[in-house]
């Protein structure tokens, strides 16, 4: 039997909006491609998931902004890499697109959290993924209602 599919949910810190978390990824990019790395989008984790085979049967990372989920990026794979410390630690590696979803309201948190398939929001229809974002305050006012 196949593998369910699960998410993770992480804050994403030092970001405002999607755009913000898209413009850091190109900077991340040019600094790789400048130094001659691999270049990957990676967000590396000091805890291994333990649900590694759900994550990889087609699981995203969604990404919550000021509190709210606003997009995700797909996992492409999990890999083991060492700090400069010496810890090991989990690097999940994520394809390029980050993906515009309805806004869904999340409480802050520390860490990553799992989001089961079935309470992920869904993706922004292809005609409104560059629309311009809605101010903070009416998505979360709007999401309060209900409204998406």
């Amino acid at each position: 039997m196949a593998a369910d599919k699960v998410h993770l949910l992480k804050l994403c810190v030092g970001a405002d909006e999607v755009s913000d978390l898209v413009a850091w990824q190109a900077r991340q990019r040019n600094l790789q491609r400048a130094q001659g790395l691999k270049l990957q989008h990676v967000h590396v984790t000091r805890m291994w998931p333990k649900r590694e085979k759900e994550l990889l049967n087609g699981g995203s990372l969604y990404w919550v902004f000021r509190g709210l989920v606003l997009a995700r990026q797909r996992i492409r794979a999990l890999e083991e890499v060492t700090g400069e410390d010496g810890i090991r630690r989990c690097a999940i590696v994520l394809a390029d697109d980050v993906i515009r979803t309805e806004p869904m309201a999340r409480r802050p948190f520390q860490g990553w959290r799992y989001l089961a398939d079935a309470d992920a929001p869904r993706d922004l229809a292809d005609d409104r993924p560059t629309e311009a974002e809605l101010p903070h305050d009416l998505m979360t006012a709007l999401d309060d209602l209900g409204v998406r």
